[in-house]
């Protein structure tokens, strides 16, 4: 059974996209909301760690586990979601891809070596999502040139690992103009809050 878990800060986790929290927060939700939609359908189990309410009850209605976020960033975010999940397929999914479809997890999952950690870099060398073996092969490495970080642990570990170019996975959103330029492949979800956000203002 493949078990997702996507961290979520909430809108205080995107304070590049807009100056506004409301606008912050519709954006981040809707984007969360897009990539629950395509994990859900690959994830046996799919958790949701964030400590904002909102959100958790959105992931209970698309069918999700939520764990409460234990602060101290994305790192501990994920570990707390990898908690009691059993070896096997595991997939770590970052809320800001909403390009990503069903197809896109698929895909990471079939080019994962058996035993071996595959990762999704986005263009800056930060690692959008994760494919690993178990959760012990996790560690909290996140920031800037993360990818070097995670491929380095797994080398310490004598797994392999492998990059996985996924365009929709690759292409994160961390301001309005990431988000201008993926808005025709965004998800449903990320392209009505744009819409309602460019009416908001005419």
């Amino acid at each position: 059974m493949v078990t997702v878990v996507i961290p979520f800060a909430g809108a205080e986790g995107k304070t590049r996209l807009h100056s506004s929290t409301r606008v912050r927060r519709a954006l981040a939700h809707a984007m969360l909301g897009d990539v629950l939609a395509a994990c859900v359908v690959v994830g046996g189990r799919t958790r949701v760690v964030t400590p904002d309410e909102e959100a958790a009850e959105a992931a209970r209605e698309a069918g999700a586990e939520t764990v409460v976020d234990p602060g101290g960033g994305q790192g501990a975010a994920v570990q707390a979601g990898l908690e009691r999940v059993e070896p096997g397929g595991i997939l770590v999914v970052n809320a800001d891809v909403p390009c990503v479809v069903p197809h896109d997890l698929r895909s990471l999952l079939a080019a994962t070596p058996a035993g071996c950690l595959a990762l999704v870099e986005a263009l800056d060398g930060t690692t959008n999502a994760l494919s690993l073996p178990s959760p012990d092969a996790f560690a909290p490495l996140y920031g800037p040139n993360s990818s070097d970080r995670f491929r380095a642990r797994a080398e310490l570990l004598g797994l392999e690992a492998v990059s996985v170019a996924v365009p929709n996975l690759a292409d994160d959103v961390d301001t309005m103009e990431d988000l201008t330029r993926l808005q025709l492949r965004a998800g449903p979800r990320t392209q009505a809050c744009l819409v309602e956000l460019e009416r908001s203002v005419a």
